[in-house]
């Protein structure tokens, strides 16, 4: 194996995800920041949510008009 040219390896690296939370793992880098992790995601939670990233929803209402996520009932029809 070839000497230096492995970078260096943090056993303590610090993961802080946009939710708020933190955990620690092994990583070639000593501080990470995540969007979306384990703790928050859809999959692991059973939660639906929607991720919103740089205007994406608006913009598809914008695009193809409509308000696909109102959750507004209609008045039931008269017989």
């Amino acid at each position: 194996m070839k000497a230096d040219i492995h970078p260096e390896y943090f056993e303590d690296a610090e993961v802080t995800c946009g939710c708020g939370n933190k955990f620690h793992t092994g990583s070639t880098q000593a501080k990470i920041s995540v969007e979306i992790c384990s703790a928050c995601h859809p999959f692991f939670t059973g939660a639906q949510k929607f991720v919103d990233t740089a205007g994406r929803v608006e913009k598809f209402q914008k695009k193809f008009g409509g308000n696909y996520f109102k959750t507004d009932k209609k008045a039931p029809a008269k017989a």
